[in-house]
């Protein structure tokens, strides 16, 4: 079933996030505090890990690296372009809407836990390779697994922001089902270079979501997100 993945990766994020919620309940603001910092110290490895894999190889023996260019070019430009239209006060705007649509006004952590969660989940090469994969054959595993691991990643940081991290689902739902609804006609233009390009730039936005659940307000990285499509764009033009 086309589209099955998604909706594994939609309900292992809810389930994640209703476990971190019964599990707030029992944790004191200090401890919350601690268990962010401790999200935003693994995310940041995990941003880490992901770009080195990338910019690193061995070659003759020794340690290489690359994507310099293409990174500097795409997070200019991308960042340019995400000021322009400022999409982090969009994300911001959608969180306040939802936070108030949901009677959830007393939750002073509402926005924060929609924005950093969603991005933590929406960002990363597994979202379009796991989408494409379900798209083109049905293969959901990418998505499960995915899925799995951000269940881990939603719970923790709904222990820490409220409830706010469960939207965080939506985002998903619309992004990979978009790319698993359009995975036939972009198939030709995810080359192997535009997913490892991709994959870089998402790594590094991972990178800065950590960053921020550490010491708020350092990036904003929902106005970098345009530089995941530059990346994509100069795989397709730089040989």
């Amino acid at each position: 079933m086309i589209g099955l993945g998604t909706l594994i990766n939609v309900a292992c994020i809810l389930a994640g996030g209703v476990a971190g919620l019964f599990g707030r309940r029992l944790l004191v603001p200090r401890v919350q505090e601690t268990l962010m910092k401790a999200t935003g110290l693994c995310v940041i490895f995990v941003g880490l890990a992901g770009t080195l894999e990338e910019m690193l190889a061995v070659k003759d023996g020794a340690l290489t690296s690359g994507g310099t260019a293409m990174m500097i070019v795409s997070f200019a430009v991308g960042s340019a372009i995400g000021e322009l239209i400022d999409l982090d006060s969009r994300f911001v705007r959608l969180g306040k809407w939802l936070k108030e649509k949901t009677g959830s006004e007393g939750d002073a952590g509402f926005v924060n836990g929609f924005v950093n969660a969603s991005l933590t989940v929406s960002i990363g090469a597994m979202a379009i390779v796991g989408a494409i994969q379900d798209g083109i054959a049905g293969d959901w595993g990418t998505l499960a697994l995915k899925g799995a691991l951000d269940a881990v990643i939603v719970c923790v940081m709904s222990a820490s922001f409220g409830r706010g991290c469960l939207f965080s689902a939506l985002p998903v739902a619309v992004i990979q089902g978009s790319i698993t609804l359009l995975a036939q006609p972009i198939r030709p233009i995810m080359t192997e270079a535009a997913l490892s390009s991709l994959s870089l730039v998402g790594s590094m936005l991972i990178f800065c979501v950590g960053v921020n659940l550490i010491w708020k307000g350092t990036f904003k990285p929902a106005n970098m997100l345009p530089a995941v499509v530059i990346a994509v764009i100069w795989a397709l033009v730089v040989p």
